[in-house]
């Protein structure tokens, strides 16, 4: 397993998690996406490494921008 966490600006809401969780869960291979609006903090498990520029493109397409952090 993989986990890549990623920083995410702009939420604010239980609904802008859901948005967020949405469309990164999407990603092929993606087994878990932990997203807080609180922290702006979004933790992304897959069983393979995910292109960071998938998942920030996932962030992107829920409305919000994200930066890697680790």
């Amino acid at each position: 397993m993989t986990t890549t966490g990623f920083k995410v600006t702009g939420m604010t809401c239980g609904h802008c998690e859901m948005a967020v969780r949405s469309e990164v869960s999407k990603i092929a291979g993606v087994e878990q996406v932990d997203v807080s609006a609180a922290t702006g903090v979004l933790v992304v498990t897959s069983d393979a490494p995910v292109e960071d520029a998938q998942v920030l493109a996932a962030v992107e397409e829920a409305g919000y921008d994200a930066v890697r952090v680790r």
